[in-house]
């Protein structure tokens, strides 16, 4: 029965699809989608995935009407609902490929977030005095991470659950704490 359900909320999805299919961040999306794909290991082609994640995943659908903004998009989040506590600041620049793990209470307010971006839960990205952090590629923060200011992420950083990124991160780090200090650098302790 859930699963005729299902396939009747996706005949109401069709207009996503025209939606994506005219999206400028097509591109973006396909790397999203893609990420998903491998992260949930599912099989499909990506006009079937993209309608499987919208009705799965109101974080997907957050991520996905961020991409494709505009009126038509808005109308269409009358009845597919994207996650209320799943924040992306409009003059957010995001890279295709994010990730979430449930990211209830999660506001991300970057200059520039790169490709392959994983973010969990409660998680904050913001500004000070007006100014907004620079995230790398492939950088994955957990859950209650904050990361504000005027600072840079690089690429392959790991923000540990509960750190507190005031500073730069060097690529290829992990970094945790309160205030968050460095454990590993290119894979070996520090």
């Amino acid at each position: 029965m859930k699963t005729l359900i299902f396939t009747f909320y996706k005949l109401f999805l069709i207009p996503h699809i025209f939606l994506y299919k005219m999206s400028k961040n097509r591109e973006d999306i396909d790397k999203d989608i893609e990420r998903w794909k491998v992260a949930k290991n599912l099989q499909g082609k990506k006009v079937s995935l993209l309608l499987n994640f919208l009705v799965h995943s109101p974080d997907f659908r957050t991520i996905f009407y961020f991409r494709t903004r505009g009126i038509f998009a808005h109308i269409l989040n009358f009845y597919c609902r994207r996650e209320k506590y799943f924040r992306i600041d409009i003059n957010t620049k995001l890279g295709g490929g994010i990730l979430t793990g449930h990211p209830y209470s999660t506001i991300l307010n970057a200059r520039s977030i790169g490709e392959n971006f994983y973010v969990n839960h409660l998680v904050t990205v913001g500004e000070v005095e007006g100014k907004r952090p620079l995230i790398g590629n492939n950088v994955s923060v957990y859950t209650g991470a904050i990361i504000i200011g005027d600072i840079t992420v690089g690429d392959n950083a790991i923000i540990g659950a509960g750190s507190v990124v005031v500073k730069d991160v060097p690529e290829n780090c992990v970094v945790v704490g309160n205030p968050a200090r460095i454990v590993k650098r290119n894979g070996k302790k520090v």
